[in-house]
């Protein structure tokens, strides 16, 4: 079934998104403008099926890269998004099916609107994530151990840089991340095509669908001035973690990442205790007075506790009063070659994942 994206529907999944971005994946603010303005120009975008796509069909899947902190300082162009499509569809010599979004948290989650709006490509209702990683072989796809395949990045600058073959995924990711650090800490990149077949066995499906439905939970309830945090939290069977405020947060842009600590000072039912957040563009583990209370693949996501507004890593500073909660991680990630691939250890950490809830 194909159906489209209504402009009313652009607010609900851009403040949907954020709180899947898990802290990181880019502010979405500006690339919900863009798209207001490409919708008030007369563009549309289809939202497509996963399982309507024929099974050779080529999926391209777009994201930006880099640090979200600098990409905060420069403005998303739409053209800019859609170059790296257009680059990857003329090398290989033949047409996208469809375009679809590399992770669905934050501004990327909105990304594949935009590529769709200037190209004409319906948008698959699907991504790779289901959330915000910070690399690039953080996906379904990799822990399916399906081969990478060329990737395009591309800059404001006109520049192009194509990856056409790597050893694996980690590779890729490794050799994109030192182009996109030589292009200022961001680029548009457009990752290996994917088949119909391959999304449809190895996709998180439907998850544009969901940062809607979760963008409308929190808009519903600041409508009826209700508590937007745990509404959130009742929907989609997450827990709260921690209310705080914010005491101090330590963080540097290296290698194309943003990473640091934040750490809150217990309010409310929390008074007197002490939360601490590690992340690496997203946050990756959390500790309460010492003791770890939830790591990736668990989203945690930082909202403001009276907004229900997402919190990003980028955006946090001193004062600020925040609720810290979690929200379930795809299944697959959960399985030992998920725990793998996105689990504590695959960040440099020397224990296991400790899931936040169960059930």
């Amino acid at each position: 079934m194909m159906r489209d994206i209504q402009r009313d529907e652009l607010e609900p999944l851009a403040t949907g998104a954020w709180i899947l971005g898990a802290g990181g994946g880019g502010n979405p603010y500006l690339s919900y403008v863009n798209l207001l303005a490409l919708y008030d120009g007369g563009a549309r975008v289809s939202l497509m099926d996963p399982k309507d796509l024929a099974d050779d069909d080529l999926v391209a899947m777009v994201a930006g890269i880099g640090a979200p902190l600098v990409g905060q300082e420069r403005l998303p162009d739409p053209k800019v998004v859609a170059r790296p499509l257009l680059a990857l569809q003329d090398h290989l010599k033949r047409p996208f099916r469809a375009v679809m979004s590399g992770e669905i948290g934050g501004a990327n989650g909105l990304r594949a609107l935009i590529a769709g709006a200037v190209t004409g490509l319906p948008a698959v209702d699907a991504d790779s994530m289901g959330r915000a990683f910070p690399e690039g072989q953080m996906t379904s796809f990799a822990i399916a151990g399906l081969p990478m395949l060329t990737t395009v990045l591309s800059d404001v600058r006109g520049i192009e840089v194509i990856i056409k073959r790597a050893a694996d995924a980690k590779w890729m990711e490794r050799l994109s991340r030192k182009a996109c650090a030589e292009m200022g800490s961001v680029a548009s990149a457009c990752r290996a095509p994917r088949t119909g077949r391959e999304v449809k066995d190895h996709g998180i499906l439907y998850s544009t669908s969901k940062a809607i439905r979760i963008g409308r939970v929190v808009g519903e309830a600041r409508r009826r001035r209700e508590d937007a945090v745990a509404a959130l939290i009742e929907a989609e069977r997450g827990i709260l973690l921690f209310k705080g405020k914010v005491q101090d947060v330590e963080r540097r842009t290296t290698e194309g990442f943003l990473r640091g600590t934040a750490r809150l000072a217990g309010l409310d039912g929390d008074r007197g205790a002490m939360l601490e957040l590690d992340f690496q563009n997203e946050y990756a583990a959390a500790w309460r007075d010492g003791e770890v209370v939830a790591t990736t693949p668990d989203i945690i996501c930082t909202m403001d506790s009276e907004s229900g507004e997402a919190v990003g890593t980028e955006m946090l500073r001193y004062g600020q009063r925040i609720s810290v909660i979690a929200l379930p991680a795809p299944e697959l990630f959960l399985t030992p070659r998920g725990l793998a691939t996105v689990g504590p250890r695959a960040f440099g950490y020397d224990f296991d994942y400790r899931p936040a809830f169960t059930g």
